[in-house]
């Protein structure tokens, strides 16, 4: 492990102090700021229209309800890490790969990933024995929290709305804690500072104030055609949010969670846009740029801004983006009374409680239980094998929210159609991210700070260009509690621009590994320095970490660091959640809907509900009235 200086590390996660120990697991920190689900309504538009080939893809399971062991003894989702950036080795119990109950369960899923929790949370609730497998020290995967020196760190997703709606059309993460009888306190807030060529200012949410914001730093074109936008995109809301993402399941049984349910309010919402919005809803499994030529958008801020907004919501640009996506996000942000949500406590604590809901229902979860492979015998998968050697039997099902490249590595090779592993190698994948964890003093900065803070350098340069974009947030402006008194937190990251072929193969204990680190971390420091203002100073900061592309690949155990898959709309899907393997399932942003924490937590769902029966699934749906 590198370290740069007092309390600078190369980490931003947990690492073990016995670095002969190569099996121990580490941290670090992904994120993208994820504001809006990919709308289920729309991405489920084929499984109606082209059913035969959806359907297909899908191998449809029930299980029959057995009584689930319960786990007494919670868990959290933030870890400590002492001044020096390392935390003592675990305990003699802790090195085993030993768990709470027996070595077995219905179901055993891989990662505690969003995605991992939601789908095991809901297992759960449908009675299933289900066991949770997480090769590091507390849950959470790229969303967990952690602590240095007394200040707490969001590790990834900062920017988040629609934790407090309920109903059919809100955000699939919030009806997988309904579900569970949880919730999330929130503070809320709605705007956030913008750094652009043009100027800055600060953005708005709302119906109405963004207008003032182009006219003022734009033109009045770019209000014109901004309003042009939003009143042919708004009206096909309706059928992008449709259908609730907690009633799709992937099998036959959608005809009646589905099909049946919300098919009048489908039709509805079609008949109540006309036959030009019915048209225009043609277009939702288009590429939003589509939408936007048809409309003869050219106004050039109004063009970059759509390709900021959809490259933080997909990792990619609005040639690449569902126009659902774009649309539903819309909606969001763009209504009478709406609000962004900052989870108090920090974003662990969005963890934390669909651990709680997990285990208030019986669910289990073992804690630095690396899984080094998955066991397949007769081309079924039958559970997991440990690093230590135990075998941990899946009756049911073997569940992955490990990303498509990562869980094609814990499969035999042998076992694995050449079809499969081609398609999954040829995979298109987003970049990688550079971060940066400051503590510091408040004194002699601004009282007035915004939580978030968006800074891009050249719109000539294109906002997936590296080292151009950089996003900041300082989550202790709405919830102090995550750092000492008169300090702050702050986490600025390039969002999944940083190629990972600059630090392929370096050594990270080499002096080229740590000069190129000081290099590329620089675009953050002077997006702090700009935000923060002359207030503020690099020497002063009492706690400093710096991650890179390596430390993704190392301590998320993600493939080449990478942020996920880069599909782009028109030119492929994300796959599905059944696999190759018989009772091998998938969740997480490799599969459908994509990327983002509520896309993900929407394929933890679907995987859930299509593990039990219709029945089941459709009490579900009745409890929580949607």
């Amino acid at each position: 492990m590198d370290e740069e200086g007092t309390g600078t590390v190369d980490v931003t996660m947990v690492m073990y102090k016995d670095s002969a120990r190569k099996d121990r697991p580490e941290k670090t920190s992904s994120s993208r700021n994820q504001v809006a689900f990919p709308p289920i309504a729309a991405a489920c538009l084929p499984l109606f229209v082209n059913s035969s080939q959806t359907m297909a893809l899908y191998l449809p399971y029930h299980f029959r309800i057995n009584p689930p062991a319960v786990r007494k003894h919670p868990v959290s989702a933030r870890a400590t890490v002492p001044t020096d950036g390392l935390v003592p080795p675990p305990s003699a119990s802790g090195r085993k790969d030993s768990f709470p109950g027996k070595p077995e369960a219905d179901v055993v899923v891989i990662g505690s990933g969003i995605g991992g929790l939601c789908c095991a949370g809901l297992l759960a609730r449908y009675k299933q024995d289900v066991l949770v497998l997480e090769s590091h020290d507390h849950p959470g995967g790229a969303a967990h929290a952690f602590e240095v020196n007394g200040y707490k760190f969001d590790s990834g997703p900062s920017l988040f709305s629609g934790f407090q709606s309920r109903g059919p059309q809100a955000n699939p993460l919030a009806q997988v804690l309904d579900a569970l009888g949880e919730t999330v306190p929130c503070a809320k807030y709605d705007s956030w500072m913008v750094y652009i060529p043009e100027g800055e200012f600060l953005s708005r949410i709302g119906p109405t104030e963004f207008f003032k914001d182009l006219e003022r730093y734009a033109s009045r074109n770019a209000a014109r055609e901004w309003r042009k936008l939003m009143d042919a995109v708004l009206p096909l809301s309706s059928a992008a949010m449709a259908l609730p993402p907690l009633s799709i399941r992937s099998d036959w049984g959608a005809l009646s969670t589905v099909a049946a349910r919300y098919a009048p309010s489908l039709l509805k919402s079609f008949v109540e846009m006309g036959p030009q919005g019915a048209l225009g809803a043609s277009r939702l499994l288009r590429p939003f740029s589509e939408v936007m030529d048809s409309l003869q958008l050219k106004d050039p801020f109004v063009r970059n801004w759509v390709d900021l907004l959809a490259f933080l919501l997909a990792g990619v640009k609005s040639n690449g983006i569902l126009s659902a996506e774009m649309i539903y996000m819309f909606a969001e942000w763009y209504k009478p009374g709406c609000s962004l949500e900052y989870p108090l406590h920090g974003s662990g604590s969005m963890v934390d409680a669909l651990v709680r809901g997990m285990q208030k229902f019986g669910g289990r979860i073992s804690l630095r239980s690396h899984v080094e492979g998955i066991v397949v015998e007769n081309g079924r998968a039958i559970g997991v094998k440990l690093r230590g050697g135990q075998f941990v039997r899946a009756k049911k099902a073997v569940v992955s929210n490990a990303s498509m490249w990562d869980t094609l590595s814990l499969l035999p090779k042998e076992v694995v159609p050449k079809s499969y592993s081609d398609r999954v190698n040829a995979t298109p994948q987003c970049e990688s991210f550079m971060h940066l964890h400051l503590g510091f003093d408040a004194e002699g900065l601004p009282e007035d700070l915004k939580i978030h803070h968006i800074v891009v350098n050249d719109w000539e340069r294109g906002v997936d260009a590296d080292q151009n974009v950089v996003l900041i947030s300082i989550p202790t402006t709405l919830s102090p509690d995550l750092a000492p008194p008169n300090k702050h937190v702050l986490h600025a990251y390039t969002p999944g621009t940083e190629p990972y072929e600059l630090w392929q193969g370096l050594d990270r204990r080499s002096s080229k590994y740590k000069k190129l680190k000081e290099e590329r971390s620089e675009v953050m420091w002077r997006a702090v320095e700009r935000v923060l203002g002359p207030g503020f100073s690099r020497e002063k900061c009492e706690v400093k970490l710096v991650g890179t592309p390596l430390t993704h690949q190392r301590f998320l155990r993600r493939h080449r660091g990478t942020y996920g898959p880069a599909i782009e709309a028109g030119k492929g899907t994300f796959p599905g959640h059944s696999s190759p393997i018989t009772q091998l399932y998938c969740c997480g942003d490799s599969t459908f809907p994509g990327i983002g924490v509520p896309a993900v937590a929407a394929s933890g769902a679907i995987v859930a509900n299509s593990l039990v029966s219709v029945s089941q699934h459709s009490e579900l749906l009745d409890a929580i009235r949607i």
